[in-house]
């Protein structure tokens, strides 16, 4: 994999306002590049991890429940600045989505990072010479189109697209779920055991987190439920 500094486009670290259940609290929103990770705990999906935002060549440290990391990808962010006494600085990560880079440069060192499984440096050099901008679309609607690359056979463009779709879910499912006011740990507790179902069963009966995620009760169910505008049938 690709571990190197490289700077990023653009960065954000700005503070606002948002709800979680009943109670408002303030957040920093932090976007960039994963670097590296340091430590990684496959239970818990807990991770201290490297990051690099902005132009800076100083990488930030990063710590929380990560879903799926992999060193490349970049992401966006929502938690709070701390100061640990061994550390020092870091961000805590509350929530955690994974962004697709939107430019030639980015684009290439998201596929070179070994992030896509059949996709090294020098194939995504050619991929991304090939079809520039549209490159993701093609990977997302018209995998068979990675056979007009040198060096991609009918075995390797079905590894890619399997690849793809697979994280295509997870990215799916972190969305809809942080969007509706799960934070980043119990987005991985309820990927872990729902996995591509999650979407579905969430919509279906919210409530049924209190009973198959350790961690969350009722009370937190219930706020989810509601941030999707479904409440309790009382009879």
């Amino acid at each position: 994999m690709n571990r190197g500094g490289v700077g990023w486009q653009r960065s954000i670290d700005a503070k606002k306002e948002y709800r979680v259940g009943d109670r408002s609290m303030a957040t920093d929103t932090l976007e960039g590049i994963l670097e590296r990770i340091v430590f990684f705990n496959d239970e818990n999906n807990f991770t201290v991890a490297r990051l690099q935002s902005g132009h800076s060549r100083d990488l930030i440290t990063i710590v929380g429940n990560l879903p799926d990391p992999n060193p490349g990808e970049t992401l966006r962010m929502q938690g709070e600045w701390i100061v640990d006494a061994k550390f020092g600085r870091q961000f805590r990560v509350e929530s955690c989505i994974s962004v697709l880079p939107s430019t030639l440069a980015g684009i290439q060192k998201y596929l070179g990072s070994g992030l896509v499984r059949g996709i090294g440096p020098i194939m995504a050099g050619r991929v991304v010479a090939k079809f520039g901008l549209e490159t993701l679309d093609v990977m997302e609607a018209r995998p068979d189109d990675l056979l007009e690359v040198e060096g991609i056979g009918k075995i390797r463009a079905e590894r890619i697209s399997k690849t793809w779709q697979g994280q295509k879910e997870i990215r799916d499912v972190m969305v809809f779920l942080q969007g509706n006011g799960v934070s980043s740990t119990y987005a991985v507790k309820i990927y872990k055991v729902y996995g591509n179902r999650s979407i579905s069963t969430v919509k279906e009966n919210p409530y049924r987190l209190a009973l198959d995620i350790s961690g969350i009760g009722f009370k937190t169910a219930d706020s989810i439920a509601r941030n999707m505008g479904s409440t309790p049938e009382l009879k």
